[in-house]
């Protein structure tokens, strides 16, 4: 840790699939409305945050995007490129669970070919199953909640000092014993103005810093079209069902009990930055307006204020009216909106949280959009929501015709579906309620682990509905994804070969999920074979099946800007670079810490993966016993690391109907507080 020019930490982003190069997996739609492929090779942007504060702190962090190495060059070294790298730690982010396959799969091979480095794992997935994944050898530690950035500084301040892990905030980890540590929940941030995040300074100085752009990129296409973000905030005020980023997920995985908003003056300064290298549109993730219209209002006057020629893409969450598109409009020099209202029946948007109003007033939020100069208008649905039946689903087709005359063919207006998929987002009201009428097929770690090898994506969704089966769901899904390709073609949305593309990508897809299925009766080494002959199928089912490569691409400018401002910035650290390593030399480390005001993290907050919630007081779990095979069956271990001896899966059995309860560790009496009376809990109708 005292090396002045070597690394003390190396983040790593894995593909979804470890190697899906190796793999013949028909993915089908479920990366189509987003901007990475399927391998969602985009990292989380707390990886950026994270490696900026540790830098402050004058530790060494490089940022490596496996993912996206694998997919430029097919025959990229993983193995090669993670021996080159000399760090004692190696984090790898589980944000979403469909990483959880490659996650897993690459801090197996960091114990490989580095067996002394210890690996990290933090994000939001990490954090629902700490307890499971700290069971994989592999892994040494789990950092928990949504803001990892300050407690990543203590585990580096620890290890070097030799100080006791068990005063790191958040942290799970393994004693010499195999003893399981878990630390309280205590580092929750009131707010995201302590932090930079994204930290575009880093990213620009990191890249001649470590001499490497391909480590860096965030997604396949980025150099062609370079699109950026503001954070408007961690957490969220709304509890859309199916979110694992609503008030319940932060809640129940993060211990969050009010959204963290970043400033209006600290948003327009990110902008700021993201102008003097790229002229792409940028995009702010959540409503300008959750932390209220003042708030909004300030951010539009002080973006107005800056002169940014950057197109802004923004999200509504709930109706908009005149005042505030035209405050958007007068605001910026372009402006584009999304808005995802999951379904066309306003009955289903309440129970699922997504626009509960009549379609009237939706109506009238894109007509007054449009009006006040949007230049593009993407309008989300979504297959497999709860209570939507396959006529439900079907009505999104009628609905968008609807829209079609409505708005007299607007080119502007563009509508699109997806499924809901591969999972349920552990934490969300979807995941965690039963009532809602998802049945979960899969509740272990290990489990949605294992069926992101398909060999479809109707293996690997893992839920059924109380008003659709997986066959149902995929079968909808491309139904309706087919008839609205042909409706934006007749409409004059979309292009001839947009049209053509999206059709002959869909054919592909119908005509080869029967061949798969036709290889399941095979030895292994056959349907092995069988699946590589159809590979060059498969990739095609996996590309644009439901939406066109570029349909979802605002039109913009797009390309790098080189500026004065990016030029000063880059010379400038030269002299940062060589200040970080006077002061590595001193052993000057720790040196940027803030006082963070933090949220009181309710003793309700540990999510006790029984569907319940529990306190976070600190706790030891003893090293678990590999029972000896008995009929066919191992025993503790059954799950492939999963935590506890519960077999997970679809239990039709007892209880509620399709729910599987996952483990719940035991707390000594002096240790548990008593969980929520169901009249507490966080829900949303």
């Amino acid at each position: 840790m005292q090396r002045v020019f070597g690394l003390d930490l190396v983040l790593l982003h894995a593909p979804a699939v470890w190697d899906f190069r190796k793999e013949v997996i028909l993915q089908g739609p479920l990366a189509d409305v987003i901007p990475s492929t399927d391998e969602f090779e985009m990292y989380p942007i707390g990886l950026t945050s994270i490696a900026a504060y540790l830098e402050a702190n004058n530790y060494n962090t490089r940022i490596v995007n496996l993912a996206y190495r694998m997919l430029r060059n097919p025959r990229f070294d993983v193995a090669r490129h993670l021996a080159s790298l000399d760090a004692p730690i190696f984090g790898i982010d589980l944000h979403w669970l469909p990483h959880a396959h490659g996650a897993l799969g690459i801090a197996e091979l960091v114990k490989e070919v580095r067996p002394d480095a210890k690996v990290l794992m933090g994000g939001l997935s990490a954090t629902y199953f700490h307890e499971e994944v700290i069971s994989n050898p592999a892994v040494d530690f789990v950092l928990r909640g949504d803001s990892t950035e300050e407690p990543c500084r203590q585990l580096l301040s620890a290890l070097r000092r030799g100080t006791p892990l068990e005063q790191v905030e958040n942290l799970t980890f393994k004693r010499q014993d195999g003893t399981v540590v878990v630390n309280p929940l205590t580092f929750v941030p009131e707010d995201l103005d302590w932090i930079d995040v994204p930290a575009y300074d880093f990213m620009t100085h990191a890249v001649f810093k470590y001499r490497s752009l391909a480590d860096f990129l965030p997604y396949l296409e980025w150099l062609r079209y370079p699109s950026t973000m503001l954070l408007n905030a961690r957490g969220c005020t709304y509890d859309c069902a199916i979110c694992g980023g609503s008030r319940t997920g932060y809640r129940v995985g993060a211990g969050r009990s009010a959204a963290a908003m970043r400033s209006p003056e600290k948003l327009v300064s990110d902008a700021r930055r993201i102008a003097t290298f790229s002229k792409a549109p940028i995009f702010m993730v959540h409503d300008p307006r959750l932390g209220g219209i003042p708030r909004a209002r300030k951010f539009f006057e002080l973006f107005a204020r800056s002169g940014i020629r950057n197109e802004l893409v923004i999200e509504v969450f709930y109706p908009a009216h005149d005042d505030f598109f035209s405050l958007v409009r007068r605001s910026t020099r372009a402006w584009s909106l999304q808005i995802t209202i999951e379904s066309p029946d306003p009955q289903l948007r309440r129970v699922n949280g997504k626009f509960p109003v009549p379609n009237s007033v939706v109506e009238e939020t894109l007509e007054s959009a449009l009006a006040h100069d949007c230049q593009k208008l993407d309008l989300f649905f979504m297959v497999g929501l709860s209570g939507q039946t396959p006529e439900a689903a079907r009505e999104t087709i009628d609905y968008c015709r609807h829209l079609v005359q409505r708005f007299n063919a607007d080119r502007r207006l563009q509508f699109y579906v997806a499924p809901l998929g591969p999972f349920l987002d552990p934490g969300s009201r979807a995941y965690e309620d039963p009532g809602l009428g998802f049945h979960r097929r899969f509740s272990t770690l290990e489990e949605h682990r294992s069926a992101l090898l398909g060999p479809t994506w109707r293996e690997m969704l893992s839920y059924e509905t109380d008003w659709m089966t997986r066959q149902e769901i995929v079968a909808v899904t491309y139904e309706v994804g087919a008839a609205l390709n042909d409706l934006k073609r007749e409409a004059g949305l979309i292009d001839r070969s947009t049209h053509a593309s999206v059709a002959r990508h869909f054919a592909i897809a119908l005509e080869t999920f029967p061949r798969i299925d036709a290889l399941a009766e095979l030895p292994e080494e056959e349907r092995a074979q069988g699946l590589r002959r159809i590979a060059d199928d498969v990739r095609q089912a996996n590309t644009a099946s439901l939406v066109g490569t570029d349909e979802l691409k605002w039109r913009s400018a797009s390309g790098f800007r080189l500026s004065r401002i990016l030029m000063r910035h880059t010379a400038a650290a030269l002299f940062r670079e060589l200040a970080h390593g006077w002061a590595r030399l001193w052993r000057h480390y720790d040196v940027a810490v803030p006082d963070v005001p933090r949220l009181a993290v309710p003793p309700t907050a540990h999510l006790v993966t029984d569907g319940s919630l529990g306190e976070v007081a600190p706790l030891t779990i003893a090293p678990r016993r590999r029972a000896a095979p008995s009929g066919g069956q191992s025993g503790g271990d059954s799950g492939g690391g999963q935590a506890g001896g519960d077999s997970g899966g679809d239990q039709r059995g007892g209880g509620q109907p399709g729910i599987s309860r996952p483990h719940r560790v035991d707390r000594s009496p002096g240790d548990r507080a008593s969980s929520l009376r169901p009249e507490q809990r966080s829900r949303h109708g």
